[in-house]
């Protein structure tokens, strides 16, 4: 089935669904749409699965979990099987590009050097499961003499269920990782986002993986729902905001489904009183407000020394200001819309909030001018920001920074504790170890020195109200096994 259209014409809509691996017709009339962030028109209508829809792809996936090959094959076998996946997602590059762009909004710029992250993680949990370097049977020795053996088994049916800001690559976190431990799955993306969902179907279809391994059924939210309560599902995997997972985390909860949730964030970069400015610019114009601030690990919070406030707040706000909006499409341009209309109104009311509440607007605050058609909104920064501010607490997820002070070290840690989320954070300084030291401290799952490093190869996830679980890396692998103890007398 081909999702997209040839470079330069407009996408066809997919017209099916993926289930027991074939393409297979809708069993209702109902539509979804893709609208673009750019035009605000549809570009885009397809079918949304229904509840029998979803039935059927369970089926598939507990069919080939319960009696096919996947799950039994040597990890040698599915390696090869996921190096094909990463062959062909390698091939359609430039569409997978493309796809982000046109749905999401984020720039060309910015898509097409991403995009070859999704054929890397199925390549690094091929390599993973290819030899010794994940175990899954190991052999330990009893204290009082005897043998355990150890054994890592797939947890089974699992619903990959992903948001729309960055759709293919935190899918091909779920999907890469799960099928390396043997699991089969229910996809369903985002109802704005579904392109890139299509093209991974494609890929496993064109690499042969058996019939039922790799399901897709896109649908809104009530289906959605319905997914992850049916007793024939083993473990949720979903990234998405803080209160669907709270939502989900408690439907899991009625029959102790696994679930892994990667959620919202609040994050901080501390700069510490011996940080270079200069030096830490760059990462912080990467990484405060990628794809126009809608990603959960955005630095939005940026903590500065009292004493060298106003040199940071110059040099930063510079650079904002230089920031070119615009067509996503343009090669040139480093920050497109925001992709729904839904996100441009909540954006403009947490900026009026932060104005109501007494932070000062360095820069930005409203439409780039001669954007009025689309989702359009200038980077925009607050300088007297003080923690109990709604725009220091909450995830606003768009392109607005704010620029907190703080006395000493204490009161910096004190500050970029002082949130329910703990997801990412940045520490700045001239002594990388007392940078760790700071980071020690940090209540957040990931965090990096003199930067923003988000690798593949890592784990990745949050702690308190950003989630449960980590993806990427070799943990991301143990997300998908159960761990089962054998014993011999």
């Amino acid at each position: 089935m081909n999702v997209m259209a040839t470079p330069g014409t407009a996408f066809r809509a997919p017209d099916k669904f993926f289930i027991g691996g074939e393409w297979v017709a809708p069993r209702s009339s109902a539509t979804l749409e893709v609208v673009s962030p750019v035009t605000e028109e549809t570009i885009l209508r397809y079918p949304e699965a229904s509840v029998e829809d979803v039935h059927l792809a369970i089926a598939a996936a507990r069919e080939a979990f319960d009696k096919g090959p996947w799950p039994r094959m040597s990890p040698r076998e599915r390696a090869g099987y996921l190096r094909k996946v990463a062959e062909h997602l390698r091939g359609r590059l430039d569409e997978i590009a493309r796809a982000w762009t046109v749905q999401v909004g984020a720039p060309i710029m910015i898509t097409s050097k991403l995009v070859g992250q999704n054929a890397q993680l199925f390549d690094f949990y091929a390599d993973l499961i290819d030899g010794n370097a994940y175990a899954f049977e190991e052999e330990r020795t009893r204290p009082g003499g005897g043998r355990t053996r150890i054994v890592k088994e797939p947890v089974g049916v699992c619903a990959a269920i992903t948001p729309w800001n960055a759709p293919m690559v935190l899918l091909s976190y779920k999907i890469a990782a799960g099928l390396a431990a043997g699991c089969t799955f229910v996809a369903k993306p985002s109802p704005e986002t579904p392109l890139e969902a299509y093209i991974l179907a494609e890929a496993i279809e064109a690499a042969g993986l058996p019939p039922g391994v790799f399901n897709l059924v896109p649908a809104g939210r009530e289906v959605g729902d319905h997914l992850i309560r049916h007793p024939a599902i083993d473990k949720v995997a979903f990234t998405g905001s803080t209160p669907a997972g709270r939502h989900i985390a408690a439907a899991c909860a009625e029959r102790l489904t696994r679930v892994s949730l990667e959620l919202g964030g609040k994050s901080a970069a501390i700069l510490l009183d011996d940080a270079d400015f200069t030096a830490a610019l760059p990462s912080l114009m990467v990484y405060t407000m990628p794809i126009t601030g809608q990603v959960c690990f955005a630095l939005t919070r940026i903590l500065v020394p009292e004493s060298r406030a106003q040199e940071f707040t110059d040099l930063y706000v510079g650079a904002v200001g230089n920031i070119k909006v615009g067509d996503p499409s343009d090669p040139s341009v480093h920050m497109g819309p925001l992709a729904l209309g839904r996100q441009l109104d909540r954006v403009m009311d947490y900026i009026e909030t932060g104005r109501k509440e007494g932070a000062k607007l360095a820069c930005g605050g409203g439409r780039p001018e001669g954007l009025e058609k689309g989702y359009f909104v200038q980077p925009t920064v607050f300088t007297d920001v003080t923690p109990e501010m709604t725009i220091a607490q909450e995830e606003i997820f768009g392109p607005v920074v704010s620029i907190i002070t703080y006395a000493d070290e204490e009161d910096a840690i004190a500050k970029a504790n002082d949130s329910i989320y703990g997801l990412n954070g940045a520490i700045y300084s001239a002594d990388p170890e007392r940078a760790y030291g700071v980071a020690r401290r940090i209540q957040s799952g990931h965090l990096s020195i003199n930067g923003n490093i988000v690798d593949i190869t890592m784990p990745f996830g949050g702690v308190k109200q950003s989630g449960l679980g980590r993806e990427g890396g070799i943990e991301g692998l143990d997300n998908y096994v159960e761990v089962k103890t054998v014993n011999f007398a």
